[in-house]
């Protein structure tokens, strides 16, 4: 097992230093720059802000320097659009907005999922099964900046419930997270019901039912372990798809997360706030692929063969 984190644990590291060589180079390839579109600037004092922040040095020397100041102080640099702002403390503020909302939405998303996914694989073939199956379909098909607007008109406005935009209080976040959780919850619901399948057909499950085992223990003994495995290999992309995909949701909303500061300093030029962004976004994909990896081989120990 210590070889399999270890073997895991390389390759986390190799992506990520790709992640960071691939985003500085291709946002310096970008045509314009953070300063295009100072006003009142002569090229003289646009010279000088370049070389204050030693964006006249090569590429090359500019990213041996930027891997430098994360890996022995964490420090991501300043933002070029953002005065007197450092991205780390841009990322430090805004990214728990961000994971607040991907935590709330995995949450809702497996409390709803994973329950209807059983139930439909337990009812196979009835309108349990169809039901929650086509309503699982209807909300893949359905994209959240689809959602996302709806549940702000009736919940929001129409009903009062909540606010309709805006980042106030705790109750802000539940529109956002519900509509990232439905999304999400369609899939789980699916590959729950196809892991449970494949797990009920098996012949132990067969012998057990003929054992007399009460058909509870059956499900949340014998075939839950096994029909969860999809389940959990679909977690980490999942977690990272909420948070890096709720940059939709967080426009909707009027969210202060880091998908925010994301879009704008793409849009700005803001060379290292997109790359600090990036690299987060790439570390917490790779993080949660790299634990998911983890819980499949305790899960599955046919998998550290593979290594």
């Amino acid at each position: 097992m210590l070889r399999f984190v270890l073997s895991r644990l390389v390759q986390s590291l190799v992506v990520l230093l790709t992640i960071a060589a691939l985003t500085f180079f291709l946002t310096r390839a970008a045509p314009g720059g953070p300063f295009a579109r100072e006003k009142n600037a002569s090229p003289d004092i646009i010279e000088q802000i370049k070389e204050s922040y030693g964006l006249n040095d090569s590429a090359v020397v500019q990213f041996g320097n930027y891997l430098k100041g994360i890996v022995l102080h964490g420090d991501f640099g300043p933002s070029y659009k953002l005065e007197g702002r450092w991205v780390s403390d841009l990322i430090a503020d805004s990214l728990p907005v961000s994971m607040q909302l991907g935590l709330s939405a995995l949450v809702i998303a497996l409390l709803l999922g994973v329950p209807i996914g059983i139930l439909a694989a337990v009812k196979k073939n009835t309108p349990l099964d169809y039901l929650p199956m086509s309503l699982a379909m209807s909300g893949i098909c359905l994209p959240t900046f689809v959602m996302g607007p709806l549940l702000s008109l009736f919940l929001g406005l129409k009903l009062g419930w909540f606010h309709a935009a805006g980042w106030y209080d705790s109750s802000d976040a539940v529109l956002p997270s519900l509509t990232l959780g439905l999304y999400y919850a369609a899939y789980i619901a699916r590959m729950t019901r196809g892991g449970m399948l494949e797990i009920l057909s098996q012949d132990f499950i067969r012998t057990a039912r003929a054992k007399g085992v009460p058909e509870t223990l059956v499900i949340l003994r014998h075939s839950l372990k096994g029909g969860l495995v999809p389940v959990v290999a679909f977690l980490g992309p999942a977690l990272a798809g909420m948070v890096t995909g709720s940059f939709v949701i967080e426009n909707i909303f009027q969210i202060p997360g880091l998908g925010t500061h994301f879009i704008q300093s793409a849009a700005n030029r803001d060379y290292l706030l997109s790359c600090g962004a990036a690299i987060v976004y790439g570390a917490l994909l790779v993080f949660m692929n790299l634990v998911v990896d983890i819980l499949q081989a305790t899960l599955n120990p046919r998998l550290r063969l593979t290594e």
